[in-house]
């Protein structure tokens, strides 16, 4: 087998710090994985594993636990080893990375793009460009114009890491600890579903139905709230209205409060622990629920990305992945006020059978509507009572 080591150092620049002296003090920690990973970082730091043991693989770095109440700070998240070094197989090469201090930003940029895209990672360039930006506190297109800009030890040392984490496939959005929501940037982390583009359409269908019922109390309930992008977002468009985001995980709803306290201090929500509906205090007028819909065998087909850092109780429901949407869909009738709406995200195959499963609640809906995504996928069912 083939080996290529590849050290991104400064041009014309004396290295001055022995490599015989850091492998006399190094650990390895041997983790397989798809990508056959290997992250080595020194024996005083300490290792804790970002993923369950279930999980096909596990990637050991300093940072702290999950459980930890998430802070407004989302720099703070990487806490990386004295000169990590990442290592991994791609076919039949060995690749070594050391990102080594006065690395100029486009040197650094270009050299994670390669390990990022060996490693399989579908966005490597984007993905480079987002980690670099966050370390360096700047916008990515700041990257663009300073490309010569030199990076400390300190900006070394914590993009390799983060590079590192995403060629085990971590998501990028909890590396950062934050993703972009409806225009805003919204707190996450493991405890939590990544946001996507496509739940922005169910932001505008529910606004609709507020406006629709703009002379009136309007209550809201936001079923499996998770991180609050949802309960956040329409407390913000619409701040009239009451809104109860409602989570069977008490960790997630650590997360959402954190986002409400960052992006909408003022508003009218009320975060609550519950199986669905249960605990909801009062009718609601509308119904929001971005609900597990991921079935089974469709689990485990799952990029790593997904499958092995993002919640499997946010994603799957299932064999035919409806068990959660039929149980909520069960309840309505006892917390949905007369002329009341339910507003459903579903997966691009379920529309058919969500639309029998709306037929046979009583009471019936007058009306049982399927919405393409922005993507012209079956996405949203609108139930209208």
């Amino acid at each position: 087998m083939a080996i290529l080591q590849v050290n991104v150092r400064p041009a014309a620049r004396e290295r001055k710090s022995l490599r015989s002296q850091w492998w006399e003090k190094e650990q390895t920690v041997n983790q397989r994985s798809d990508s056959d990973v290997l992250l080595q970082s020194k024996s005083t730091s300490i290792s804790q594993p970002f993923a369950e043991a279930k999980h096909r693989f596990s990637l050991f770095t300093s940072s702290a636990q999950l459980t930890t109440p998430i802070e407004d700070s989302s720099r703070t998240v990487a806490q990386p080893p004295d000169q990590p070094i990442v290592s991994f197989k791609p076919g039949s090469q060995k690749i070594t990375w050391t990102l080594t201090p006065a690395t100029p930003v486009g040197r650094a940029l270009i050299s994670a793009v390669q390990r990022l895209n060996e490693a399989g990672c579908e966005n490597a360039r984007l993905d480079a460009q987002v980690l670099l930006a966050y370390v360096l506190g700047q916008e990515r297109s700041w990257l663009f114009a300073h490309h010569d800009h030199p990076l400390s030890e300190a900006e070394a040392e914590q993009y390799t890491e983060l590079v590192a984490r995403r060629v085990c496939r971590e998501p990028v959005a909890y590396l950062i600890g934050r993703r972009e929501f409806y225009g805003m940037d919204f707190l996450v982390d493991q405890r939590v579903l990544i946001p996507r583009p496509e739940t922005e359409l169910l932001i505008d269908l529910a606004l609709a139905q507020v406006q629709d019922r703009k002379h009136q109390r309007i209550v809201v309930a936001d079923v499996g709230t998770g991180s609050g992008a949802i309960a956040v977002t329409l407390a913000i468009h619409a701040p009239a209205v009451h809104i109860y985001g409602l989570d069977v995980s008490s960790t997630a709803l650590t997360v959402a409060q954190a986002n409400r306290a960052r992006l909408a201090p003022a508003s009218n929500i009320t975060f609550l622990q519950s199986d669905l509906l249960e605990e909801l205090p009062e009718p609601a007028d509308l119904i929001v629920a971005n609900l597990p819909y991921v079935t089974a065998d469709e689990y485990e087909q799952l990029d790593p990305d997904i499958r092995n850092y993002e919640p499997r109780l946010a994603l799957e429901a299932g064999a035919q992945g409806l068990d959660v949407i039929e149980r909520l869909l069960q309840q309505v009738s006892r917390h949905l006020k007369p002329k009341g709406a339910v507003l459903l995200e579903i997966g691009s195959h379920q529309g058919d059978a969500v639309t029998k499963l709306a037929k046979a609640m009583r009471p019936r809906p007058s009306y049982v509507g399927l919405r393409r995504d922005y993507s012209g996928h079956i996405r949203m069912v609108t139930l209208e009572f």
